[in-house]
Formats: structure tokens, sequence, C-alpha cells
């Protein structure tokens, strides 16, 4: 009996896109992105990058995904710099907020969710601010 091996790679971009969606995007991201060209090109897809949330939620509270400042560091300094024209809307907390939104110059990015941040934080970023609109949750 011949026994076959069929790897990640081998699979069809619409799987692969399928298989990638039922997932964290901004794991996905992490794991797979600079991988190969076929990969980067799939995951450059806005169904993958136009909405990133940096959070997940944890025993009644919003705990960022990259707590090693490795695997964050990559994130900021390769992956977010190479989407960022798709990004649109990000989601993080106080402790990774300035090196994210240091990162990179974001063109499209149309909304902000701030999480685990004191409200006399956010005024004295945004003060002076036209059309920004805050809502605290």
């Amino acid at each position: 009996m011949n026994r076959s091996c069929v790897q990640l790679k081998d699979l069809p971009d619409e799987l692969l896109i399928f298989v990638f969606k039922q997932m964290n995007n901004v794991e996905v991201l992490y794991s797979l992105f600079g991988v190969d060209e076929r990969f980067d090109s799939i995951l450059q897809d806005p169904i993958f990058t136009n909405r990133l949330n940096f959070l997940k939620w944890s025993s009644k509270k919003f705990l960022n995904i990259f707590s090693p400042d490795i695997i964050f560091d990559r994130f900021c300094l390769q992956i977010l710099p190479a989407v960022r024209e798709k990004i649109q809307w990000l989601g993080i907390d106080s402790s990774s907020m300035k090196q994210i939104l240091h990162a990179t110059h974001y063109p499209n990015l149309h909304g902000l969710g701030l999480f685990n941040i004191e409200k006399e934080t956010i005024k004295s970023l945004f003060t002076g601010k036209k059309n920004l609109k805050i809502k605290l949750l």
C-alpha cells in the first residue's frame, strides 16, 4: 500500500482560506506570514487583514493575545507594516497600544477599539482631534 503525505502547502487556496477563516486571523498571520509567497498572498486578503483584534475574552476581561515580547515585536516590525494598507480596524489594549500604533502608518484605519484603558488616558491622547467619536464600554 502506498502512503501519501499531504502537507498544508498541497491544499488548494480555497480550502486554505476556508480553514484560515475558522481561526483567529491575528494568530494565523503570525504563524504563517513569511512562510512562502503563496501563503503571504492568501493572508494579505482583506478577509484576514481588514480587522485585527489583538485581544481575547477570558474570565470576564480582555487579555492580550501576544504576551511574549519576541512574538509581539515580530508582529509590529514585520507583519503590520506589510499589511498596513488593508487594516481598517484595530482592537488593542493599553499595554500594547503605543507599540501597535507606532509600528506603521495605517492609511485606511477607520476604527479603533481601545480596551483596558483609563478614560483620562484616552482624552490626553486624542485632545484636539477633529471628528473623533469616543465611546467607552
